[in-house]
């Protein structure tokens, strides 16, 4: 069983950074991809990255890229989210995710484990 922590959620202007955390306990952290998925209000969850078990592979949603970034350490069981140049439409709670032993996933249905999620909210 993997639990999901995460933290760094918070109120940022618009233009702004603000960094996320994952933190994992139990499981084979370093054997499962991991993603961060995010909710906007009144929207269905959406994938926004994902980060294989070694972190050579990473995926972005075509919003985000070049303004996100996905990271990890596997010794210290934490995944990362550095978001830059902030939108309003970034506006959402934020869930880490770990799928059970597989490399890395695109889908939501792929990961086992979540989060309970971080709220970030960006104003204009």
């Amino acid at each position: 069983q993997v639990q999901l922590v995460e933290s760094g959620g918070g109120l940022v202007e618009a233009g702004g950074s603000r960094r996320l955390s994952c933190a994992a306990s139990g499981g084979a952290f370093s054997r499962s991809g991991m993603g961060w998925f995010r909710q906007g209000p009144g929207k269905e969850r959406e994938f926004v990255a994902l980060i294989s078990s070694s972190g050579q592979i990473t995926k972005y949603r075509d919003s985000v890229q070049g303004r996100f970034i996905i990271s990890r350490d596997n010794a210290k069981k934490m995944m990362y989210l550095q978001m830059s140049n902030l939108k309003p439409e970034d506006t959402a709670v934020y869930y880490c995710a770990a799928t059970r032993g597989t490399n890395y996933a695109l889908h939501s249905t792929d990961y086992i484990y979540w989060g309970q999620g971080t709220q970030v909210t960006v104003s204009s």
